[in-house]
């Protein structure tokens, strides 16, 4: 249903039942710095179970890229959007409503004067998904919009403060 693996899901939530420490989970991404001037900027191979896909980024040109990738706040963007397409697509299966469109747009309001060295005010000024959905009506929609916002790990990235740790290798 909605094109999620429903019994995957179950499947996985029956280890948990029986061995909640096979909940814990991590990913890994590791790229490169390009020091070739007109290229993008970092690139990535990322790895998934069937495949992998190159991933090239840069900074926007007025910050010092050349246009030639999306920016990292574009992926992260895409990141969210994406993460809470499927948190709330999953929650609707789970659910038993089969959806007839999900579209989700995740953006964000900045102000760049510290990334510049100029300011000491907070980079993001603030996240916003919108989410265009039908299949139900529409308080079943928006409980499983509930659900979506507070089980997805996107928003949760956004929402709360998450340990940081920084590591210099040379």
């Amino acid at each position: 249903m909605n094109n999620v693996n429903i019994q995957e899901i179950e499947r996985f939530v029956s280890t948990l039942e029986k061995d909640p420490s096979q909940a814990k989970k991590s990913k890994r991404v590791t790229g490169s710095w390009v020091l070739e001037e007109g290229k993008p900027q970092f690139v990535s191979t990322v790895e998934y179970p069937k495949g992998k896909v190159v991933l090239n980024t840069e900074l926007p040109p007025f910050a010092g890229g050349w246009g030639t990738s999306p920016d990292p706040i574009q992926y992260c963007l895409y990141g969210l959007a994406a993460c809470f397409a499927v948190t709330f697509a999953a929650t609707a299966s789970g659910e038993g409503v089969e959806l007839k469109r999900l579209e989700v747009t995740a953006e964000n309001w900045m102000d760049l004067r510290k990334q510049m060295g100029l300011s000491d005010e907070n980079i993001i000024e603030k996240v916003k998904f919108t989410v265009h959905a039908e299949g139900a009506p529409r308080d079943q929609l928006e409980k499983i919009l509930a659900l979506a916002e507070e089980r997805c790990p996107g928003a949760e990235c956004v929402t709360r403060t998450i340990p940081l740790e920084v590591e210099l290798k040379t």
